[in-house]
């Protein structure tokens, strides 16, 4: 059973928004670490920011000011609200959820951010 699903991804033009979800189930979502990557074409998998269980965020240099991130324990959700997006933003978002404590690690499948005009 895959723990993690996101949502929200799509096609935007440059400068435009997208909000991305991720929906965590079978997992106590208030005890980990979540945070977004993405995977760009040819490119490996980055960090484009994490959310500790405490919310302190941290961001990759290339998105600081223009992407938050931000988690609801309450619904087991993480968002990353994405603005002033540009064609190097394009790639496959995963959402992670990291417990150290454990070791736990999980992955959702991903979905496609495409910035174009």
């Amino acid at each position: 059973q895959v723990p993690l699903v996101e949502s929200g991804g799509g096609l935007v033009q440059p400068g435009g928004s997208l909000r991305l979800s991720c929906a965590a189930s079978g997992i106590v979502f208030r005890l980990y670490s979540m945070g977004w990557y993405r995977q760009g074409p040819g490119k490996q998998r980055v960090l484009v920011a994490t959310i500790s269980s405490d919310e302190r965020p941290n961001y990759a240099d290339s998105v600081k000011g223009r992407f938050t991130i931000s988690r609801d324990n309450a619904r087991n959700m993480v968002f990353l609200q994405m603005n002033s997006l540009k064609p190097e933003d394009t790639a496959v978002y995963y959402c992670n959820a990291h417990r150290s404590y454990s070791g736990a690690d999980y992955w959702g499948q991903g979905t496609q951010v495409t910035v174009s005009s």
